[in-house]
């Protein structure tokens, strides 16, 4: 079941007309062609590509099949002995990403593969995540809300040396599953108080993600997955989608090259039918955590996504960030999950346009920081006030805003949030927003939040 999208600069916001058009069932296999671009800065190989490809959709930049860069993979092969190649989930700057069946353990993992020696600092990190390290009290809660590591190996091949590592696979981002949908108010709930026991382990192994949205939190599949052998999967959910690669130039492909794209595949659910049992998510992603007690990560080197990305790293470019900048994405992402619409634009905007949508939304900056920026004269008057020119984009202040992007869509559902929840919501939501990274909650304080134990922890508990 092919379906295709042309892909967007991240991240991609269609009208619902353009959505993917898919049967009615509550679970389905697709290809996925929209994948999220890198947040990160190119890689050196990609400059030094001197041989052209036809361009194919939703795959991975073909260029970067070269010495230093992708190692090609084709389906059935097999790596490390063990490791047999079932289908593609995805790629990203620094690796492709696969389905494979691990003959050992005959179970499924995800296999990534990095460019040729490029240096694994989410392996790193995933190590240490792996391991408890405090032997005098019970494991963390949200141990199992991040990527297990389960093996690390190296492949030689025509474009070099390759790390590969293997962790559990999960299923779909709640990004691709939320998009114009709403998950179930009680799932809402039960999927944020466990992705901020997520972030809350993270914190207490001395690390902060430092990319937190919904494209990096995924759903664990159903415990019966790794009972289909590759022959009932492909039966079940069809054989993976290849595309030949062809040169622009029209000669013989290199041998660093595969002679075949593989579309990614992913597994999705509409959020408005995930239910309770489905509420397990996965934090992933951690090729931008960093240690603050080990690792110096200055505002101005934050790749986080504008749209989630704390203040500080703008206006405190030359300061380490530290945990508060998680705790601002965290918040970004609960909103979006309980509700329709994102905080702030996910549009294509500026740095400038989403810094305004702080001050519409969550009134004035710290005047130290409003002083600093440049870019404020194109949308407000010295005084704060808006100028004319902006006043049609201004973004509604954040009880507005919670109308409009969450509960008017939640009334058309009859799912609609009471307003005692409503006032405990957005007063975690406030406090998680607050400029100064000083005055945000830790991640402890946010699970002991009036909100999350009084309707998001009972949530959780019955799912």
């Amino acid at each position: 079941m092919a379906r295709y999208l042309k892909i967007f600069e991240y991240p991609v916001h269609l009208p619902s007309s353009c959505r993917l058009s898919v049967p009615a069932f509550q679970s389905i296999w697709y290809r996925k062609l929209d994948s999220m671009p890198s947040t990160r800065p190119l890689t050196a190989m990609s400059k030094k590509c001197c041989v052209e490809y036809d361009w194919i959709e939703g795959v991975e930049r073909l260029e970067e099949y070269q010495p230093g860069g992708y190692h090609p993979i084709m389906v059935g092969d097999v790596l490390d002995g063990r490791y047999r190649i079932v289908d593609k989930l995805g790629f990203g700057g620094y690796s492709t990403v696969w389905l494979a069946r691990d003959a050992s353990l005959n179970q499924y993992v995800t296999l990534k593969v990095s460019i040729a020696d490029s240096i694994q600092h989410e392996t790193k990190v995933l190590k240490a995540l792996s391991v408890w390290s405090s032997s005098s009290s019970p494991v963390h809660p949200g141990r199992g809300l991040v990527p297990v590591f389960l093996d690390e190996f190296e492949v030689q091949g025509p474009n070099g040396r390759h790390i590969c590592y293997t962790m559990a696979p999960a299923q779909c981002n709640l990004r691709e599953v939320s998009f114009s949908r709403l998950f179930p108010l009680k799932v809402a709930r039960a999927l944020s108080y466990r992705l901020v026991q997520a972030v809350a382990y993270t914190h207490s192994q001395g690390y902060v993600h430092g990319d937190i949205h919904l494209n990096n939190i995924l759903v664990k599949p159903p415990s019966t997955f790794d009972e289909l052998s590759i022959a009932q999967f492909y039966e079940m959910f069809g054989e993976p989608e290849t595309v030949p690669i062809t040169r622009h130039d029209g000669g013989p492909l290199p041998p660093n090259v595969p002679a075949k794209a593989v579309v990614p595949l992913f597994l999705g659910k509409y959020a408005e039918n995930f239910s309770s049992s489905d509420a397990h998510p996965l934090l992933t992603d951690f090729g931008e955590a960093f240690s603050p007690t080990l690792d110096i990560r200055l505002g101005k080197d934050c790749h986080t996504p504008i749209a989630f990305r704390a203040p500080e790293a703008k206006f405190e470019s030359q300061i380490p960030l530290a945990y508060p900048s998680d705790i601002w994405s965290l918040a970004t992402a609960i909103w979006e999950i309980i509700g329709m619409k994102a905080i702030f634009s996910t549009e294509f905007m500026g740095e400038d346009e989403i810094l305004a949508q702080h001050v519409d939304v969550l009134g004035p900056m710290p005047s130290e920081w409003w002083q600093r920026w440049e870019g404020r004269a194109r949308f407000f008057n010295d005084d704060g006030s808006p100028k004319e020119s902006y006043k049609k984009n201004l973004w509604p202040p954040l009880e507005e805003s919670f109308e409009i992007g969450v509960q008017k869509w939640r009334r058309r559902v009859g799912d609609e949030i009471e307003e005692e929840e409503k006032a405990a919501f957005l007063d975690l939501m406030r406090r998680m927003l607050s400029f100064r990274p000083k005055e945000r909650p830790t991640v402890e304080e946010v699970l002991m939040s009036d909100w999350m134990v009084r309707w998001a922890l009972p949530d959780c508990q019955r799912s």
